[in-house]
């Protein structure tokens, strides 16, 4: 029988490692736990960058990416730029067992969840919808009408400071994975934009027989490199959790090289089918998980990689 663990990106994945735990140690399946614990970061409205508390795309919409693998059996779910639905991982584990299909998309993933029966909801908060028009040029001079021409005046910058993906990865008794991982993406990203958060082996990829591994961070750097199916092959081919996310983080830096642009805020958490466990960061991401593990919870600061020029 095998010690519960889990772990999640960003402090606020505290309250995910919270709740995920007690199911953990109560005998639930790591799916079950790491989705339920998704889903209270996703329903609290203090989180800018996950569920409903999060900030809009460019044009005032709040879409939502996730998707969720179960590592026993590589079977995964996912929905991206799901709008009006509170919470993703629901209707992306709804996609993995109702569905011979991975992933669902704007207005088709919404169809799905309504014919599911998840209820349709307004997404905004008061706080999120404020500031996107205090941050819109078109409402920059007060009192005056906004008058919206075309796609030239949608030139709001995209926010690479808001885009903290909850990843929650869990290891249960039975000795099985689960791994579930979710997001609104970059606060005023263009209408239509996808990061890594919904892309099985992108932002999330588990497997009983090698490990689990999330991202986060600006979504198209870990895409370039599909980031967590690297890093989980990396501890099939024996590498120690702590290690690989090391090499996914010097690989996100070695790519930003190739490109000629500064190194993106990107991270990584894995976990091994062992219970061992492993975070780390590009340069000054400054990037803390939660953990459950051996009874305890901690937040724990990620080792920072630093880029060799």
């Amino acid at each position: 029988m095998a010690e519960p663990v889990v772990l999640a990106t960003w402090s606020f994945g505290k309250l995910a490692v919270e709740v995920a735990s007690k199911l953990l140690t109560d005998g639930k399946s790591a799916l079950d736990a790491v989705i339920a614990g998704a889903q209270a970061v996703e329903r609290d409205p203090t989180v800018r960058s996950v569920g409903f508390g999060s900030l809009p795309d460019r044009i005032g919409r709040l879409t939502l990416d996730s998707c969720v693998m179960d590592g026993q059996t590589l079977n995964c779910g996912a929905v991206a730029g799901l709008e009006h639905i509170r919470s993703a991982s629901a209707v992306a584990r709804r996609v993995m067992e109702k569905t011979p299909h991975v992933l669902l998309t704007g207005e088709g993933a919404k169809w799905f969840a309504l014919q599911q029966g998840f209820p349709l909801e307004m997404p905004h908060t008061l706080e999120g919808i404020q500031e996107w028009f205090e941050k819109h040029p078109t409402n920059k001079k007060k009192g005056e009408k906004a008058v919206i021409r075309g796609p030239e005046d949608f030139t709001l910058p995209i926010d690479e400071s808001n885009h903290d993906t909850i990843t929650v990865l869990g290891l249960d008794r039975a000795g099985h994975l689960g791994g579930v991982c979710t997001t609104s993406g970059l606060a005023y990203k263009l209408p239509g934009r996808v990061g890594d958060s919904p892309i099985i082996g992108a932002g999330l990829y588990v497997d009983d027989e090698a490990g689990a591994a999330g991202a986060t961070g600006v979504g198209e750097e870990v895409i370039r490199i599909s980031g967590s199916s690297f890093l989980v092959e990396l501890m099939r081919a024996g590498k120690k959790p702590q290690e690989a996310c090391e090499l996914a983080a010097k690989r996100i830096n070695a790519v930003a090289i190739r490109r000629g642009v500064h190194p993106p805020t990107c991270a990584f958490i894995a976990l091994s089918p062992k219970g061992e466990i492993g975070a780390a960061c590009t340069e000054a991401t400054a990037f803390q998980y939660a953990v459950f593990k051996v009874g305890k919870i901690e937040v724990l600061k990620a080792k920072e990689i630093v880029l060799n020029k």
